[in-house]
């Protein structure tokens, strides 16, 4: 039931989208012959859909903080229950990271190469710097200025001197918010693998209430999506022009086109070295799981088809499967982690900004990590995201031009983090002996 809901809601914010663009796109063409109506629009814009598009987005906002805290933590302490599996863990986590690592590269490369943001002209970019003034004025304005990465800057942003100052209230330096977070949390993590048990599952019980709380947010939010994302949309394409629009179906294709190569691609080459296996036919004896993470958007749905798969046709051990393939579901997605590096790049070219070598490493690295913070459902990515945003001083605002398409791009990178998940089940069941 919850999964058909999901999918009716996911339509109606596709089609709020449809609806947000072409009555934008409407208004520009009649405008052009009454100034007085584009004036009108724009002032109903900036009145009414920009209010209720913030109501939205800053429900997400609130989560980010005790979801990547909660999640990260709860992950690291978990890791106590999985230590005397040795060899089998080890090969997994390497794996998981591998994966993320390399998807989430794959999505910065495509972005660098495909530039869809970056084809707005100068005078649309200024126009979306005057419109989301605060944050991308700042960063414009000191990014020239921003300090050399030396041992003492590293320290000074994974190690500020008031901890909660750099994610409360801190407008100023961005990109500190989220690494002295994910450094808390896997601290904390770290610290409660010395309790005792009952201590600890008592902590990981607390940890995971705190996610689910915070997931039930999102989903109050993701219901005022079919009314804000069409909102959002006809405010940003009557100020900025239809522009916009063709620049996200570059970043749409452009996501697709990647995601597509790393899972049949990428996990190709590594069923064929890692596995030997043949790529082509385990491919066909997953496509109902492939299908099913499709058309639900999420990988914990999809696990028990995944397990059952596993261990029918391709012969993967139940160890091996029960232990890899619920982990994966919850770890290992490489899939979100492309994405989420494709939204943050999309949102700063179509601002006009501009990330570095150093940046964009450190744009890797932070949705690796936050990739495993991400909730297994649909929409979970969203919160993620946001915080990406603000960690390099891009307004968050900017994930509203994404929303309306985010649900094609949600099912196909499930379809991916769950590939990537019986990949990794058939190289780990290759190199772990069997009981006689």
């Amino acid at each position: 039931m919850s999964d058909d809901i999901d999918s009716r809601l996911a339509n109606r914010i596709l089609l709020g989208l449809v609806i947000g663009a072409v009555a934008g796109a409407i208004t520009l063409a009649v405008g052009g012959a009454a100034p007085r109506l584009l004036e009108g629009a724009r002032w109903f814009a900036t009145t009414i859909c920009d209010p209720l598009g913030q109501v939205f987005l800053r429900m997400l906002f609130f989560v980010v903080v005790p979801l990547v805290f909660a999640s990260l933590a709860h992950g690291v302490v978990q890791l106590g229950e999985l230590s005397h599996l040795g060899p089998l863990a080890g090969r997994t986590f390497l794996l998981f990271f591998a994966n993320m690592f390399i998807g989430a590269t794959l999505g910065v490369v495509m972005m660098n190469v495909v530039q869809p943001g970056g084809r707005l002209d100068h005078e649309t970019s200024a126009r979306l710097v005057q419109e989301y003034s605060g944050q991308s004025r700042h960063h414009l304005e000191t990014s020239a200025e921003r300090p050399e990465l030396t041992p003492t800057t590293v320290v000074d942003m994974f190690m500020p001197r008031n901890l909660f100052g750099a994610f409360v209230g801190n407008q100023r330096n961005m990109l500190g918010d989220v690494l002295p977070l994910i450094l808390f949390a896997i601290l904390v993590g770290a610290a409660g693998l010395g309790l005792s048990r009952e201590r600890r599952e008592s902590l990981q019980h607390g940890l995971e209430t705190v996610t689910m709380l915070m997931t039930g947010i999102v989903r109050f939010a993701l219901r005022l999506a079919p009314y804000a994302v069409p909102a959002m949309i006809f405010s940003v394409v009557v100020k900025v022009g239809f522009d916009i629009v063709v620049a996200l179906g570059l970043f749409v294709a452009g996501c697709l086109f990647v995601l597509l190569l790393h899972l049949f691609g990428t996990m190709s080459l590594w069923l064929r070295v890692f596995a030997r296996r043949n790529p082509s036919q385990f491919f066909r004896d997953i496509r109902d799981v492939l299908v099913t993470a499709f058309s639900t958007s999420s990988s914990s749905a999809t696990l028990p088809a995944s397990l059952a798969v596993a261990r029918g046709r391709l012969g993967i051990s139940p160890s091996t499967s029960g232990f890899v393939l619920p982990l994966g579901a919850t770890m290992n997605m490489s899939g979100t982690a492309l994405y989420e590096g494709c939204v943050v790049l999309f949102v700063a070219q179509v601002f006009g900004m501009h990330l570095d070598i150093a940046q964009q490493l450190t744009l890797v690295f932070l949705s690796v990590m936050s990739a495993v913070a991400v909730a297994s459902i649909p929409g979970g990515s969203l919160p993620l995201v946001a915080g990406l945003l603000v960690a390099f001083g891009i307004p968050p605002e900017g994930i509203g031009i994404i929303l309306g398409v985010d649900r094609l791009l949600d099912m196909t990178r499930t379809m991916t983090n769950v590939g990537a998940d019986l990949v990794t089940a058939a190289i780990v069941d290759r190199h772990t002996p069997r009981p006689q």
